[in-house]
């Protein structure tokens, strides 16, 4: 946290006094004058970015679909960090996660899985989707996480898009996400803080082999393999997919990223759609690409956050958002992570 070391003036109160009937006329000024004191700096949790505002708001988990006719999504250039994780088929899903700034609209909302549930239940997130699978609902019904789902609140809180068509359609805004708050008596100030460790601004993290350009694939499918391009001048990655950039549906912003993590975790399929179990508890091998390097590290779930480490310590990341990739190998046959200087 940065202070602003406060400056004090003093000013000396002087009186004149005439004794023995003199007459004088009093000069005075106030015993003390203070400048006004800026308001501090705080640090934003998730990101690691200065802010003017102190930032103690809940943070929002959002499910987000990702299939091609649901892109661009909107909101996702505001959020502090979008985790992709495998859904059935092979397709992606994205849990978006809202702190720093809450847009005005974000969408496609989709479904629920019980990972997502897990995940915004160990950050004490409200969580926000539209559905669930069975081991999903079965948490939401026992409210393991505040939580609103537009299978209640279809054409109230959650609105269909015309231009698209169901269920890739949802949308809630800033407006109903606050609604849904007072709905559900919820707390809006954040409760469980990250153990997400931040660069300086001047500091930099060059250790590591070079690495301009990198590729998460969760298939072969070119629409569920991810292009990230650094950007030094900025020193931000920029993504795309299947040739084409991953901008924000309301106002056409590239989303810009500062860091990229891939984190190695154990799938299991247990149903005959093919839905998932996946490991969010054990940590495991993981990868790290930002300042443009690459770096292999480790991943922790530290008091519930998903958080990069090397021997144990939360890395350095660079302040800004991040993209964290969840797959079932860094280096399997249909998953894989590669990258070029």
């Amino acid at each position: 946290m940065i202070r602003n070391k406060r400056k004090v003036l003093l000013v000396a109160a002087v009186s004149f006094l005439c004794l023995g009937g003199c007459s004088s006329k009093d000069q005075s000024v106030p015993d003390e004058q203070e400048k006004p004191i800026s308001k501090q700096n705080e640090i934003a949790p998730f990101t690691g970015e200065v802010i003017t505002n102190a930032i103690d708001d809940r943070p929002v988990l959002a499910t987000i679909s990702n299939i091609p006719a649901a892109r661009p999504q909107s909101g996702l250039a505001d959020a502090d960090q979008i985790y992709e994780f495998l859904a059935e088929g092979q397709i992606t899903r994205y849990a978006a996660l809202f702190q720093s700034t809450v847009p005005d609209q974000m969408g496609p909302i989709r479904s629920a899985r019980d990972y997502f549930v897990h995940l915004a239940e160990s950050m004490d997130a409200f969580y926000i989707a539209h559905g669930y699978s069975p081991d999903a609902k079965k948490l939401l019904d026992e409210q393991v996480v505040d939580h609103v789902n537009g299978i209640h609140h279809d054409g109230t809180l959650f609105e269909r898009s015309a231009d698209r068509r169901a269920p890739h359609n949802s949308y809630i805004s800033k407006e109903h996400i606050e609604e849904a708050f007072r709905l559900k008596n919820a707390s809006e100030k954040i409760t469980a803080q990250p153990s997400f460790s931040f660069l300086n601004p001047d500091e930099s993290d060059k250790i590591g082999d070079m690495a301009s350009a990198v590729q998460v694939s969760y298939s072969s499918d070119p629409n569920y393999i991810s292009t990230y391009q650094y950007n030094e001048e900025e020193n931000r990655y920029y993504r795309s997919v299947n040739g084409i950039d991953t901008v924000d549906k309301l106002n056409e912003r590239r989303v810009e990223l500062a860091n990229i993590i891939v984190m190695e975790m154990d799938h299991q399929t247990v149903d005959q759609q093919g839905r998932l179990a996946i490991d969010l508890e054990s940590g495991g091998q993981a990868m790290l690409f930002h300042e443009g390097i690459a770096k292999t590290i480790e991943w922790q779930n530290k008091d519930g956050f998903l958080t990069p480490v090397e021997q144990g310590i939360p890395v350095k990341l660079t302040a800004g958002k991040t993209w964290i990739h969840i797959i079932p190998s860094l280096s399997g046959p249909s998953t894989s992570v590669t990258y070029t200087p």
